[in-house]
């Protein structure tokens, strides 16, 4: 698949900088078997994980998305979001569904504008794409999105050489290979479609669904399954590699090591950061990070481990007799290795050289917040869970709420409810919407004791207080888009901070996909205080408000 996929983008990519990128992504149901048990899946241009797309800094992309969707055992409409993109002044193409747009229908097609330029030069990092309709991108709809730095090469010299190195990356002298064979996708993988799942358990009340495997590049295994040929990372020793780690998985969260070689962290959600060495890292889901392998090892095959501690945390009994959490493993292989797995026994992550997010540094530091800039506070409430594992039934469903508020989506998306009110209207939004002042430092808290990695779309933020570690405020605190709350002493809040310098309504949320089905998300207005402001900045074409029309004319079975 990857090899497919690799073509697919160098084919694309020219010697102009700061071009206009533009791909064509056709979204259909189509048979796979990933660990080798057949189903149908969400793919993207016949693949999944999807193609990996690719551009250069100061670069802006056309992402033509066509909707041939039609098992109606899945999400038949759908949406993409563009995820750790800030999407400046195009709010409307940011991609969750009644936030910002209105799913495509079936049959139907939409082009994005993705704007990376507009952001201190462009952006350049890990990023990566996936529906953001319902739990839909579980069902296979996901993708890299990568960034490099200025374009010096032809797409000749990269369709020979398979390379893009970024003589502008200011770490770069510390990897000699970055390309696109070096791009890591985790992700778990469910053997029932994402519909049907979500339904059992919202609707009917059974335990949090748990996957049947994990996956590297879109290969694993699951308990009593076929012995699918392991995923296979070739380098040659004597090189330095950067490897751009994603977790798109649904739930699961990864800790991420390769059998004697350090890991050198650069990189956390597409924002550079001071060299730190490793000899694993835990990476929730929608987490990116890029990391520099020192291929100096014996010429011979290594295990890579992704493990899970996700079984750990199920306090009931594991409802899912295929999953092991612990069966996570691809092969690091030099060449001149055997075509064979290691002879090592399989290894778990090491206890020394941990990662700790609060020890990341970024290259360019934020400065801080003046003083007196007001603070918006967020507090998780969590409800106890019945025996079965599920969450505490509210009217049928099981729920989260944050601040006691349980998000439901709009029937019409927020920004459409913004571009059509008065200026003094604002308090016609529902209580899941907070109106922010512009041009402010927001410090949100998230208080909570369980796993929930929480995104905040359109913005990086500073975590001023991780999980694990002391609070740093002033000090250069770690930079990202998206933070866990995992393993925070009882009562003690993840904070993180950020300044509202981006228009329009941008969602932060859970990103277990199944939480946030559940409600565990709030909507975030940056500039709502001044809707005529915001439809003075905000302009959506033609195209992106036929959208609601077309939605809207659907039967309900073609709407999720």
């Amino acid at each position: 698949m990857r090899g497919v996929s690799v073509a697919f983008v160098l084919a694309s990519l020219s010697l102009v900088q700061g071009a206009v990128r533009q791909y064509a992504l056709n979204i259909a149901s189509t048979l796979v078997n990933p660990d080798g048990f057949p189903r149908r899946a969400t793919t993207v241009n016949g693949l999944m994980p999807g193609p990996i797309l690719a551009g250069f800094k100061g670069d802006d992309f056309l992402i033509t998305v066509k909707n041939s969707l039609n098992d109606p055992s899945m999400y038949q409409s759908t949406t993409v979001h563009w995820h750790g993109i800030l999407q400046h002044r195009t709010n409307y193409d940011d991609g969750p569904a009644q936030v910002t747009q209105c799913p495509i229908a079936p049959g139907r097609s939409y082009t994005y504008k993705v704007e990376t330029s507009d952001f201190e030069g462009g952006q350049a990092g890990t990023f990566w794409y996936h529906s953001h309709l319902g739990a839909q991108y579980i069902d296979g709809l996901r993708g890299a999105l990568i960034i490099y730095g200025t374009n010096l090469i032809t797409s000749l010299q990269l369709l020979q050489a398979h390379r893009s190195l970024d003589p502008n990356d200011p770490h770069r002298q510390l990897y000699d290979v970055d390309d696109l064979s070096t791009v890591i996708s985790l992700t778990d993988w469910y053997h029932g479609s994402a519909k049907n799942l979500g339904h059992d358990w919202i609707a009917n009340k059974t335990a949090e669904p748990v996957p049947d495997s994990n996956l590297f590049n879109g290969v694993g295994r699951y308990l009593g399954g076929p012995a699918t040929p392991r995923a296979v990372m070739t380098v040659t020793r004597g090189k330095r590699y950067r490897f751009r780690v994603i977790n798109m998985s649904a739930i699961v969260p990864f800790n991420f090591t390769i059998e004697n070689h350090p890991l050198t962290i650069i990189e956390a959600d597409g924002v550079s950061h001071r060299p730190y060495v490793v000899n694993s890292i835990g990476i929730s889901a929608g987490q990116r990070y890029s990391v520099v392998l020192n291929a100096n090892q014996p010429v011979r095959n290594y295990w890579i481990a992704y493990p899970s501690n996700f079984r750990d945390n199920i306090t009931t009994p594991l409802v899912n007799k295929n999953y092991n959490g612990t069966e996570a493993f691809a092969i690091l292989r030099y060449r001149g290795a055997p075509n064979a797995d290691p002879f090592t026994p399989q290894i778990k992550p090491s206890e020394v050289g941990v990662f700790q997010e609060y020890r990341l540094q970024p290259l360019v530091p934020v400065p801080p917040p003046r003083r007196g800039e007001p603070t918006l506070n967020l507090t998780l409430s969590f409800h106890p869970e019945n025996g079965d594992g599920s969450i505490e039934a509210i009217g049928g469903a099981n729920v989260w709420k944050i601040n006691d508020v349980q998000y439901t989506p709009p029937k019409i998306p927020t920004l459409l409810q913004l571009l059509s009110m008065g200026a003094n209207q604002t308090g016609q939004l529902p209580p899941d919407v907070h109106v922010l002042p512009p041009n402010t430092v927001v410090t949100v808290e998230l208080v909570g004791d369980q796993h929930h990695p929480f995104h905040l779309h359109g913005h990086t933020f500073q975590v001023i207080q991780s999980a694990l570690g002391p609070r740093n405020e002033f000090n250069n605190p770690p930079v990202r888009d998206t933070v866990d709350t995992s393993n925070a002493p009882a009562g003690q809040a993840v904070t993180i901070r950020f300044r509202t310098d981006n228009d329009g309504p941008w969602f932060l949320h859970c990103h277990k996909d199944w939480h946030l089905e559940a409600g565990l998300a709030v909507v975030t207005l940056v500039f709502a205080e001044d809707p005529v402001g915001v439809r003075k900045t905000i302009n959506p074409p033609p195209q992106w408000r036929q959208l609601c029309d077309i939605y809207n004319a659907l039967p309900p079975d073609l709407e999720g």
